[in-house]
């Protein structure tokens, strides 16, 4: 199953990650960067517990296997 998702409204959305690794279940989009064809060209979420960011392809996202919207 693919979750919709709009590049325009990834900014401050929250995943909850299915399978949570080092305690990191919940994190927010902190960084959305947009090339001049408005492209996402970097995306950046933080877990919410350890504030580390790290920066993702955001279309994985989209994979229900390994993200949920929102936090759960």
């Amino acid at each position: 199953m693919q979750h919709t998702l709009s590049p325009n409204k990834l900014l401050h959305s929250k995943w909850t990650a299915v399978s949570p690794q080092n305690k990191e279940k919940h994190f927010m989009v902190t960084s959305v960067e947009f090339d001049e064809e408005n492209n996402v060209v970097e995306c950046i979420i933080e877990a919410v517990l350890t504030k580390r960011e790290q920066s993702i392809n955001w279309r994985s996202l989209k994979n229900s296997k390994v993200w949920k919207m929102g936090w759960q």
